[in-house]
């Protein structure tokens, strides 16, 4: 298992096969979602941010785009609950 924290030291080229598990955080429990499918892009992306008072109201996320086996396509935002794994 890779966490969102080691993301500079994997591969995460288009054609590589992954599976990318998420949490939601609440109040009593988690929320936990996974996705599973073939890399097509990873990048850092800006984001407009009224919240964060970051340069320019920018703020940059790791998005992470995958192509699921039904052929839908899928845009993941990583954060530090994100787990991505070799599928």
């Amino acid at each position: 298992m890779v966490e969102n924290a080691a993301l500079e030291t994997i591969a995460l080229a288009a054609g590589t096969r992954v599976r990318v598990t998420q949490q939601l955080p609440q109040t009593h429990t988690v929320w936990t979602t996974t996705v599973e499918g073939t890399i097509c892009r990873y990048r850092q992306a800006k984001t407009g941010s009224w919240f964060a008072h970051a340069k320019a109201d920018k703020l940059w996320l790791d998005r992470l785009e995958i192509k699921k086996d039904d052929g839908e396509l899928v845009t993941l935002n990583l954060d530090r609950y994100s787990v991505v794994e070799p599928a």
